[in-house]
């Protein structure tokens, strides 16, 4: 065998390993590919803006905050009541004869005795009027209706306590309507809570106004003597 064969058996040697190597690496790669495509199969698929989020799930917009249990309460309770506070107060005062307010506040029904019949729960709004005398009456009026659901004697009064109410009347110059809007000028939304206080010696009306847009309160005090503003309170929780 001469010099020139055994050269072409060394170059067809070459080539056929390098086609074998050539077609291990071709495998490989086509093992490789189909790989990719198999985990990309069994994996859900990832959105490029869902931050991290499986396509198909909601994200958080940011744009919501979680509420206290005093804000959850409000939210649900104050866009309930159909029946606007000073419509309760008229209804109030004029089931107990010649009453005048002392505090009116949006609450829910506790279920007991009620005509007409209420589901518990329900809003209303828990009065309290008095006569010239001082004798008080609390007087439940339903939100939704506006109907009188009960109407009682406050029980356990004494003179003094007579005396003391009847004083409070007689000094309170600006009316409750007249507080809440001097109290609203300073702060819209809906009013919850109007009470007549004199304690600390000054004889104040007191308006809790419901924000619906953060569900936070505000207590806004009026001199039921001179009708000024006197103070404002923000309760966010």
């Amino acid at each position: 065998m001469n010099v020139s064969t055994h050269a072409h058996r060394r170059v067809r040697a070459a080539l056929t390993a390098g086609l074998v190597v050539c077609s291990a690496l071709s495998v490989a790669a086509c093992g490789s590919e189909g790989t990719k495509v198999s985990a990309g199969a069994a994996n859900p698929k990832v959105s490029p803006t869902s931050t991290g989020n499986v396509t198909g799930s909601p994200s958080p917009t940011g744009t919501e905050r979680a509420l206290t249990e005093d804000q959850a309460e409000r939210r649900a309770l104050v866009p309930a009541a159909k029946v606007t506070w000073d419509k309760a107060a008229g209804t109030a005062t004029g089931e107990v004869a010649g009453s005048r307010l002392l505090e009116i506040d949006l609450t829910r029904h506790e279920g007991g005795s009620a005509s007409p019949a209420t589901s518990p729960g329900t809003p209303e709004w828990a009065t309290e009027v008095a006569t010239d005398d001082g004798t008080v009456h609390r007087v439940r009026v339903d939100a939704v209706t506006g109907k009188v659901l009960r109407s009682r004697q406050e029980s356990g009064q004494d003179a003094d306590d007579k005396q003391e109410v009847a004083e409070r009347l007689r000094n309170a110059k600006v009316t409750p309507e007249q507080a809440v809007a001097t109290a609203t000028g300073k702060k819209q939304g809906t009013v919850t809570d109007v009470h007549l206080d004199g304690d600390d010696g000054a004889l104040i009306w007191s308006v809790d106004i419901v924000d619906q847009e953060d569900w936070s309160r505000t207590t806004v005090d009026v001199d039921a003597v001179t009708g000024e503003f006197r103070r404002e309170e923000v309760d966010r929780d």
